[in-house]
């Protein structure tokens, strides 16, 4: 093997532990967030990762580093869950679809958006990312329901906010209510609200 192959045979082997090395601490800090400690420290990641603090900040200069990682991986399910309601299927139908996509996205979510929540103030990074994310809901919602179009525009903001995570969350943390009761709950409002024309 010639020194050249042999070199970059061994590049690519440190860059691969170095991409795994990065994913598992990445997954660590979702991890620890999914089972309830939304604000993990460094120190609580390397020690569920089972590297070292150094190891840590040898892959990421800092926290929000790791979130800007971590944004890549979740971006997927994001998408995945808030993909396209057919525009052609009759209104109820359609309110009923959007809800339920947004409720799966939250309730799926749910510790990571509270996480996202309590860290956005101090980060640049999570700020931008969760206007992106606002924006790209408001946009999904309005390809499913262009009836929102033509309603005063008080009303559709009064929709969009009905259709937070920051509701979804009072519903179901602060008043106790299901999953499913939940949905059922923002498909009746969504419903009066639109039609209320």
């Amino acid at each position: 093997m010639s020194d050249s192959v042999s070199t970059t045979v061994k590049v690519d082997g440190r860059r691969l532990r170095s991409d795994r090395s990065r994913l598992v601490i990445v997954e660590a800090m979702l991890l620890l967030i999914n089972d309830g400690n939304l604000v993990p420290t460094a120190q609580q990641v390397a020690d569920h990762a089972k590297v070292g603090i150094r190891s840590v900040f040898r892959h990421f200069e800092d926290m929000e580093a790791i979130f800007a990682t971590a944004d890549e991986l979740w971006r997927n399910d994001f998408v995945d869950k808030t993909g396209e309601v057919d525009s052609k299927l009759p209104l109820e139908q359609r309110i009923a679809e959007v809800v339920a996509k947004l409720g799966r996205l939250y309730e799926s979510n749910s510790n990571i958006l509270k996480s996202t929540a309590t860290r956005r103030w101090r980060s640049a990074f999570l700020k931008q990312n969760y206007a992106m994310y606002q924006a790209r809901i408001r946009k999904d919602v309005q390809q499913a329901l262009p009836e929102l179009a033509q309603l005063p525009q008080p009303r559709q903001e009064a929709i969009f906010a009905t259709l937070s995570f920051e509701y979804w969350d009072r519903l179901r943390d602060h008043q106790s209510n299901s999953a499913d009761d939940s949905i059922a709950a923002l498909t009746d409002m969504l419903e009066t609200l639109v039609a209320a024309a």
